[in-house]
Parts: C-alpha cells; sequence; structure tokens
C-alpha cells in the first residue's frame, strides 16, 4: 500500500527520532521529499473582496515557502508563491488567488503543493458555502479539522468560537446528465487576430438581427476599460463597424466613472449593460444594469438610468457581481406561467408600470444565481424582483441568454467548471426548472468564455444557425470564436415584430449598421414553412405507418 504524504513525514519524523530503526525503512525515507511544516489552515472563497488561502507553519522553525505552488480543484490552475516568502515558527502568510484562480462557493477545493507540481503537502475540499463573511478554517487553530468560522482571520489565528462542521451533502444525490453539444464540434477562430481593443477583457455578447438588408450587429463589452463595441461579419470574422474600431467608452449617468462592463442586451430601444462595480473604485462591489443610446456619443456613451442592485441581490465581492445579462420578453414569461414571488399569482406585466416589454435576467458571479427584474425605464430607483433561480453552477455563472427558439433560458459557465452550458424554462409550478446542461463542443477551448450568443431562427440554413463566444482570456490572440447549433421550432409562439422605436447605431449608410429591429416578415415565413414541412412530415409518416398494417 502506498504512504501519503502525511505518512512519509511520520516516517521520516520516526527515523530521526530513532536511528536504530531507520534502517528498517530505507526506500521509504530516500524517496519521500522533504514536506515543510506547513498546512492549509483558512479559506476565503467569498470573492468578498478576493477569494485567499491562509498556510500557517505548524513547525519551530521558518519555512522558505518560495516556489510552493496552491490549487483549486483543477490540476491546471495555480498560483505559484513569490520568491523570498519566509513563513516564521507558529505564523501565517495568506494569499489573493482569485487574479490565478476563483474558488467556488458552493464547492471546490485548496490544495499545497512541492515546487514539482506533484507532491501533496496539504489540503482542503469542501462542498457547501461557508456563507460571508464566515470562512472555513481548522478548529482548533492548525491542527483541527474544519469547521465554519463565523468571522474570517486573515493572518491570524482561527476564530473557533461557535464553530460548526462543514456540511456534508446527500450521497445519493444523482449526478447530472450532461448532454453533447446540440450541434457541430467545429469552432473556428472570428475576430482578427491580436487585434489590441480585444486583447483582453471580451466579456458578454448580443446579437442583433439586421432588417431591410442592412448587415446584422453583434454587441460586444469589454469589462476594463468599460466599453460597448458594434461588430459586422466581414468573410468569416467579426470586425467593428465604422466608428467602433476602438468601441464606445461607458460611464456613469453623471459622465463620471469606468463601468465594468460584464453584460450586453440589445432591445429595439436600447442597449443594456450588466456591471458588477466602477473599476476606479475596483474594491467595491457596484452591481448594476445601466441603459445606453449608442449613437448618443462618437467615443464615449454616459448612461441614462443606472439600476443599482445592490439592495436587491444577495452580497457578493467586488469581482463576484452581475456578468451576464437578457431581456426576456413578457409574452413568453405570461405565455409560460410564470409565477410572481411578490404575488404568489401569474406574473401580470400591467403590475408594473414603466417597464417595458421584457424582464431583464442577471447572471451573479457569486451565487450562480439567475434573478429577474422589472425595471421602471425612467426611473433606476424602481427594480423589482419578480424571480430567481439556481444554475447549479457553483463556481459562477458568467453569461445569460434568452432564446425564442427553445423557449429557455442559457446560463454559462467558463473554465471554472469545464465550459458548460444549461438551459431553463418555466415548469408546471411556475418557476424556471433546468430543461438541460451541455458540454461544450469539442473544437471550443476550455478557456475564460466569459460571452455567448445564439442566433436568431431567421438565420437558419439547412438545420443550424451560428454560436458565438467572446474570450476574456483572448487565448491564442483570439478574443471571439463561432460554431453551430442546430435549429428548433418555437415551443411557445412569441410575438417577433419590433417596437416602433429602434436602436441605432449610426445614421446613414448601409455599410454602417444603420437603424434595425428584427424583420418580422422573414421570421414569419420561416415559421410558416417550418409548419408546413412539419405538416408534410407527419402526413408521410401516417401513410406509411398505413401501409405496413
Amino acid at each position: 500500500m502506498a504512504l501519503r504524504p502525511r505518512s512519509y513525514l511520520a516516517a521520516l519524523s520516526l527515523a530521526l527520532a530513532f536511528p536504530a530503526s531507520a534502517a528498517l525503512l530505507p526506500a521509504v525515507a530516500e524517496a519521500a521529499p522533504a514536506l515543510p511544516t506547513l498546512v492549509v489552515n483558512e479559506v476565503d472563497a467569498s470573492g468578498n473582496p478576493k477569494d485567499w488561502i491562509e498556510l500557517k507553519n505548524t513547525g519551530s522553525v521558518p519555512v522558505d515557502a518560495s516556489g510552493l505552488i496552491l490549487k483549486d480543484d483543477k490540476d491546471t490552475d495555480r498560483f505559484d508563491i513569490p520568491a523570498g516568502t519566509v513563513i516564521p515558527a507558529g505564523g501565517y502568510a495568506t494569499f489573493d488567488v482569485a487574479d490565478s484562480f476563483g474558488l467556488g462557493k458552493g464547492g471546490d477545493s485548496a490544495r499545497l503543493y512541492l515546487s514539482d507540481n506533484t507532491t501533496l503537502v496539504d489540503g482542503f475540499t469542501w462542498t457547501s458555502d461557508s456563507v460571508s463573511p464566515a470562512t472555513w478554517g481548522r478548529c482548533p487553530d492548525g491542527i483541527g479539522a474544519f469547521a465554519v468560522n463565523q468571522a474570517g482571520t486573515k493572518g491570524a489565528a482561527n476564530d473557533c468560537g461557535g464553530s460548526t462542521p462543514p456540511t456534508t451533502p446527500p450521497t445519493d444525490t444523482p449526478a447530472p446528465v450532461i448532454d453533447g453539444w446540440p450541434g457541430s464540434a467545429t469552432v473556428t477562430d472570428a475576430a482578427v487576430k491580436d487585434y489590441a481593443p480585444f486583447s483582453s477583457n471580451m466579456s458578454g455578447l448580443s446579437y442583433q438581427l439586421g432588417a431591410n438588408a442592412s448587415a446584422d450587429t453583434l454587441w460586444a463589452v469589454r469589462n476594463g476599460p468599460g466599453a460597448l463595441f458594434a461588430l459586422q461579419k466581414s468573410g468569416t470574422t467579426w470586425i467593428p463597424a465604422a466608428g467602433w474600431e476602438q468601441g464606445k467608452l461607458l460611464h456613469y449617468v453623471d459622465g463620471t466613472g469606468n463601468v465594468d462592463a460584464e453584460g450586453v442586451a440589445y432591445t429595439p430601444q436600447a442597449i443594456f449593460v450588466g456591471s458588477e462595480r466602477n473599476n476606479d473604485q475596483n474594491g467595491v462591489s457596484r452591481p448594476a444594469v445601466l441603459r445606453y443610446d449608442p449613437a448618443s456619443g462618437s467615443t464615449d456613451l454616459s448612461a441614462s438610468v443606472e439600476w443599482n442592485l445592490t439592495s436587491a441581490l444577495p452580497t457578493v465581492g467586488a469581482n463576484a457581481g452581475i456578468e451576464g445579462i437578457a431581456a426576456v420578453p413578457d409574452s413568453y414569461l405570461t405565455a409560460s406561467g410564470l409565477i410572481d414571488q411578490n404575488t404568489g399569482a401569474a406574473y401580470d406585466p400591467a403590475r408594473y408600470a414603466g417597464h417595458g416589454d421584457n424582464l431583464f435576467f442577471v447572471g451573479l458571479e457569486g451565487t450562480g444565481g439567475v434573478y429577474a427584474f422589472a425595471l421602471d425605464q425612467t426611473d433606476g430607483s424602481k427594480a423589482t424582483l419578480i424571480t430567481s433561480f439556481s444554475t447549479g453552477f457553483p463556481k459562477g455563472v458568467m453569461e445569460v441568454q434568452y432564446d425564442a427558439e427553445r423557449s429557455a433560458v442559457w446560463a454559462v459557465c467558463d473554465d471554472t467548471c469545464g465550459g458548460r452550458f444549461a438551459t431553463f424554462a418555466v415548469g408546471a409550478d411556475g418557476t424556471f426548472a433546468q430543461t438541460a446542461i451541455y458540454a461544450r463542443p469539442a473544437g471550443l477551448p476550455d478557456t475564460n468564455n466569459e460571452g455567448f450568443v445564439v442566433a436568431p431562427q431567421a438565420r437558419c440554413v439547412a438545420g443550424s444557425k451560428s454560436v458565438i463566444w467572446a474570450d476574456d482570456n483572448d487565448l491564442d490572440g483570439v478574443a471571439l470564436r463561432e460554431g453551430t447549433i442546430d435549429c428548433t421550432t418555437p415551443a411557445v409562439a412569441v410575438p417577433s415584430a419590433p417596437s416602433s422605436s429602434s436602436v441605432s447605431v449610426a445614421a446613414g449608410s448601409k455599410g454602417s449598421l444603420a437603424a434595425t429591429g428584427s424583420d418580422a416578415v422573414p421570421t414569419l415565413l420561416a415559421g410558416m414553412l417550418a409548419l408546413l414541412l412539419g405538416a408534410g412530415g407527419l402526413v408521410v409518416i401516417r401513410r406509411r405507418a398505413a401501409r405496413k398494417a
């Protein structure tokens, strides 16, 4: 039986204490790397303001921790402890690991390895949230089992007063069924390689269908510096439209600030951006939805309305806020029988005057939840939470999209959970429930894909249509990638006619993204054709069945 790392340490200690017996275990003593007297002592996975891991030196002499490696539950994620890091006897050292990997609130690991990247020194795995401001910590400090400490004590002895043991999940919980990607496995680059404005931080996406022979628009946001881009297809790549080459910088209503733009939703009336903070004060959480007119400025845009949702959402860290946003039509929600949590009855849009034709669904990274709000379009103080649901992605939801054809809401996780996707629809009880989980297509790198959007049904060709991803990491110099997804027939009829008012990118030429809303006629014709084909197929099936009978 192979000895665990701790067993090696015990064997080595015995050899030192009893020299006469050392010859009994020569192979073990020689093969085992020397393990430092360090333990993972406390973990904060709340993201408030950043995830951190604390080590304690339980020995009687200082330990040079330079070059040791911290990991979460993925071997590919690592934080290298800086050179010159010496932890005194009985002392502590804490490391903010959020820039290297995020720690999942609902389940993850904190592990310490030797510099060989193979030998485990110590670690801790948790399966439930400690609930901020509580942390996971050893009780008694440095030597005990992990428990929930009611207050974090970063760099000091753990506060074990009133600590509670970890919550163990039911052992009979079935593993989720993960389906293959419902489309082609092929994914191609869809942005100009090494294009400087896309070099990092590209995030949410939204698709605007062109009308009257104008080009389609792919709206994209960059989270830092916060900016909005309008993109058009040129061959196989999406490039900025005229006047949008550098994007337009995003500010708050008063014209100040640097909006951390994480998600974007196009509507015919305006562009809506989901943000988790003001980058000029990046340690302060400020989850908000902001409304913009993209034609209101040539280089900079100031919001016309801001809905600060801090009081309406769970408390999260400054880097664990709103990551995705989607405008979900009232027509779909009412046809599906959504229950309004405020009344316990069917959702009635008329109760929320001035909110427009949609609810805005925002995905919160810190909880992995989606929250649906009625937003008064002229008053930023009026935001009413209508419903919410968990995505099952404890390490965070990075994008939210409404899919009219699937009559569902997409929730997207990035490389913190292998790039999975899930769909949700209103169930018989009037609440949102998961309908499917999909693996990423084989050709999509497992990177920080924070943006995701599916092309509308009008772009369905030969049974498939485009799907586009934005990579915050800009892996290999590529910020956008494109694949396909199978077309489906809408399960719930949703009116597709655009509003009488429509967002315009630039007045004028055909090539510069003129004002567009969805073109109802092609969509209607496509729907009628799908119905006719379906009816024809049913007749053929019945005739074949009759012949066999």
